[in-house]
């Protein structure tokens, strides 16, 4: 036992308790411990405030777009004494600083900021007369006036800012009279008067006489203009319309250009004169005939393209010019019905600013908006109204009551023509024959009213994300199939990273070639792209056919994965021929009779206008289709390329094992096993296209239509931003919408990408190996 004991303490025995690991070793140092604790924390906090920057990104975006959808806001500032008895008409400056009453013999301007005395411009009245009627154009700044006897007078009041050394403004005004003139020697007072001026011509058009004797008269003055200016307005005729009428005349206005009237008359019937060398009734209708309610008012929106009507009972409809299909002339339709309005309105004023117009009567006063037909503002009145305006700027509501006192009210609306109905909602716009979605943001006119419709938008970045999707997902996903599972490895290591770098070129260089280089091209060889697209797929399973056919000693001469040294010179062949042979299909199967020549011609593009009835675009969804394609391409390739090469090789050697081919255990082994990625890698695509902006403005027409044709363009939300951005008002209405755009744009992709996640954890779940 001694011996024993000593054996085991010997040399050996201290060797291997000398090999055991110190505990010390294995001792984490405290500067690891702390960095590790920094980057948990780090990492965590990092997380977080990648998730706060969105919310905050999403709540920025909704915080511009929620003052879209507001109403109008009116508070009554203050009021003012004029002291003018039995006031006639109330008129402003653009800034309303400076307004003016019209008394029963004089001009009353008024300073708002009280600093100033009332400024009186006398009127010098026809001797033993009186005003009868008033005629107001705010924009224009005329005033006409009618007289008890028959003669009627324009003046033409002009406001002057002046600007004192510290900034402030001062507003002058004076008046510039013209001469008194006379409706064809009649003695009747002018119970209604209307004016209308353009460069050339000015028409004054009255109703004289009381009772029921009445007639229509019409002064029509013209203008000569030369390179040294204009000549003055000179009376050119005197035209007597009362017999043109159905009843007695009760009202008339004065249209656009001063190329036609609308008078109302006793018996409900609105007539619509046009002037074609003389005046001719070109309409006649009644405007609440189903109703059977009494007319209450008739006045023209800005613009004088829009009437808009009241009734005794309450209706309040919008007529607008626009050209009808049977006749083929611009004529009166119903294209608004608004609110009612009770009791109909008695006082009309309109914006010079937008399509905005107040109704009032004794009792309540309504803000409403023609194009969207919504009622911005309504409340009852305090007390009862004998003028209403609205002023220049659209900022103030200045009320005139029967005792000459001016109330102000300040009026707050700045996004007048937005709301949900204008963003999402069929609208009648003034000259369309029916109502539509349309864009457009701006126009050549003040009178313009902004079309802001968000559908062709929506549908453009669809139309242009499916024919991208339709051109680029079989080429990736082919291509990444035969790159995974055909292809030898070694060419795979270098044309994987050569597919890749297609990524990096930039979009604008894609949407520089496809407008400049493609879409030329396209234009006249499409009968030649629709036999390649044909030859190419039938051609090359057709050679993959044949291949196998052939005997095995033969086959096996070409090395696995290097069988496209066959396949790709016979389908750059086929390709060639079809190409070359697309005009001869053109003179075979499209061909249209000329319409100038009456000749059969071959002409792809007059074919298809006539068989679509749309017209072709150089610049179209097909060249967007490739080019945009061709930027997606790489990442759904790349993508589904390492899905397909992450599949296990137990499970593809054990196919082969059992005797299936290469192809068949693609097609039920491999693409079903890496389904999830390939659905991942198509989703992503489609976030790309869909995001995509250089390629769609500079290889479309980038018009915002609502179709989803081939040979036509398109506008898409995010190309639309690109566009609009640079000519949009910080804080305006366009500048708000286009946010509202990029906030649909959000909310589309995020229930596309919440959708495509689902989707893929379900073909995970069932496709997962089980190891």
């Amino acid at each position: 036992m001694a011996d024993e004991k000593d054996q085991n303490s010997g040399p050996d025995s201290l060797r291997s308790r000398s090999r055991v690991p110190d505990p010390e070793r294995f001792r984490v140092s405290k500067g690891t411990l702390r960095i590790d604790a920094f980057m948990t924390r780090f990492i965590f906090v990092g997380g977080l405030g990648v998730i706060f920057a969105i919310f905050g990104i999403f709540f920025f975006i909704l915080a511009e777009i929620l003052p879209l959808f507001g109403g109008a806001k009116v508070s009554e500032e203050s009021s003012i004494e004029t002291g003018v008895a039995e006031p006639l008409l109330i008129g402003a400056d653009e800034w309303s600083e400076f307004p003016f009453v019209l008394g029963k013999d004089a001009f009353h301007f008024i300073d708002v900021s009280g600093s100033r005395e009332k400024k009186e411009v006398p009127i010098s009245l026809p001797e033993g007369a009186f005003i009868s009627d008033v005629a107001y154009l705010q924009e224009s700044q005329y005033v006409a006036l009618g007289y008890s006897n028959g003669e009627y007078q324009t003046v033409r009041i002009l406001y002057t800012p002046e600007f004192a050394e510290d900034g402030t403004r001062t507003i002058e005004s004076r008046l510039e009279w013209d001469k008194k003139a006379r409706f064809a020697g009649s003695t009747e007072p002018v119970a209604d008067l209307a004016v209308s001026i353009s460069p050339e011509r000015k028409i004054i058009a009255a109703i004289l006489g009381e009772g029921d004797r009445k007639s229509l008269q019409v002064d029509t003055f013209v203008q000569k203009r030369s390179l040294f200016g204009a000549s003055g307005f000179k009376l050119d005729r005197h035209e007597d319309l009362t017999d043109i009428l159905s009843a007695d005349p009760v009202q008339v206005l004065a249209g656009a250009n001063a190329q036609y009237l609308v008078i109302r008359c006793s018996d409900n019937t609105v007539h619509l004169l046009e002037r074609d060398g003389g005046w001719q009734k070109i309409q006649s209708f009644n405007p609440f005939q189903k109703s059977g309610a009494k007319l209450a008012s008739m006045d023209f929106i800005k613009g004088d393209v829009s009437l808009a009507f009241t009734s005794t009972g309450g209706d309040n409809a919008i007529f607008s010019l626009y050209r009808h299909a049977d006749s083929g002339k611009r004529l009166f339709g119903k294209t608004k019905e608004l609110d009612p309005f009770s009791g109909g309105a008695t006082i009309f004023a309109k914006s010079s600013r937008n399509k905005a117009f107040i109704l009032a009567n004794d009792d309540i006063i309504s803000l409403r908006y023609a194009t969207t037909a919504d009622v911005r503002w309504e409340a009852d009145l305090p007390v009862a109204f004998e003028q209403v305006l609205i002023s220049g700027k659209f900022d103030r509501i200045l009320g005139l009551d029967k005792g000459g006192e001016i109330h102000f009210y300040r009026l707050a609306d700045p996004h007048p023509e937005a709301g949900f109905r204008a963003f999402f909602a069929k609208i009648w716009y003034e000259g369309q024959d029916s109502p539509q979605y349309l864009w457009q943001s701006t126009g050549g006119s003040d009178d313009f009213e902004p079309k802001l419709s968000l559908i062709p938008l929506i549908v453009g970045s669809f139309k242009g994300t499916f024919y991208a999707l339709l051109f680029a997902v079989p080429i990736a996903l082919l291509a990444a199939i035969y790159t995974s599972q055909f292809l030898s490895p070694r060419l795979k290591r270098i044309i994987k990273p050569g597919i890749e770098i297609m990524a990096s070129l930039p979009s604008v260089v894609l949407g520089f070639l496809g407008a400049l280089w493609l879409a030329p091209i396209l234009e006249d060889r499409i009968p030649s792209v629709i036999l390649i697209c044909l030859a190419i797929p039938g051609s090359a399973v057709l050679i993959g056919y044949l291949w196998n056919l052939l005997p095995i000693r033969i086959r096996i001469l070409i090395p696995k994965g290097w069988e496209f040294v066959i396949f790709v010179p016979l389908i750059v062949v086929v390709s060639w021929v079809a190409w070359s042979m697309g005009p001869l299909l053109e003179s075979i199967a499209f061909r249209i009779e000329d319409p100038a020549t009456g000749t059969s011609v071959a002409d792809f593009r007059l074919w298809w206008e006539g068989f679509a009835g749309s017209q072709f675009q150089q610049r179209n969804s097909l060249v967007v289709g490739f080019m945009m394609g061709f930027a997606v391409i790489p990442i759904i390739y790349t993508i589904a390329e390492d899905a397909l090469s992450a599949v296990p090789i137990s499970m593809t050697s054990a196919s082969l094992a059992l005797g299936a081919s290469r192809w068949q255990t693609t097609a039920r082994i491999v693409i079903p096993t890496a389904s999830a990625g390939i659905f991942s890698a198509c989703m992503i695509g489609l976030g790309r296209a869909v995001g995509e902006t250089m390629i769609v403005v500079m290889a479309t027409g980038n018009t915002p239509i609502l179709d989803f044709d081939i040979f036509s363009g398109m506008r898409t939300l995010s190309a639309n931003i690109a566009v609009e951005l640079p000519e949009a008002p910080h804080g305006g209405t366009l500048y708000r919408t286009l946010f509202l755009g990029a906030f649909v744009l959000f909310v589309l992709t995020f229930f596309v990408n919440t959708i495509a996640e689902m989707m893929r954890h379900r073909l995970r779940d069932r496709f997962k190996v089980v190891g």
